[in-house]
């Protein structure tokens, strides 16, 4: 039975899933992949998420998140 007094709490998958933080990683893991699909494309082969995650954050990152801030 609910009480009337609290508001109902949502349920944990759904805060997590709302949640700011969540929301930029969705955006940033989108432009690794992104990048990943880029760059396997000019050498031809799958370069793997690692390589591109790290290639991403190298290169790329302090741009991105500068423009997503404006």
């Amino acid at each position: 039975m609910a009480n009337e007094d609290q508001p109902e709490q949502m349920p944990q998958s759904e805060i997590v899933t709302r949640s700011s933080l969540y929301q930029e990683f969705l955006a940033e893991r989108e432009e690794i992949l992104k990048h990943k699909w880029l760059e396997s494309e000019k050498a031809g082969f799958d370069i793997g998420f690692e390589r591109a995650l790290l290639d991403w954050i190298r290169k790329h990152r302090d741009k991105w998140r500068t423009s997503r801030k404006n």
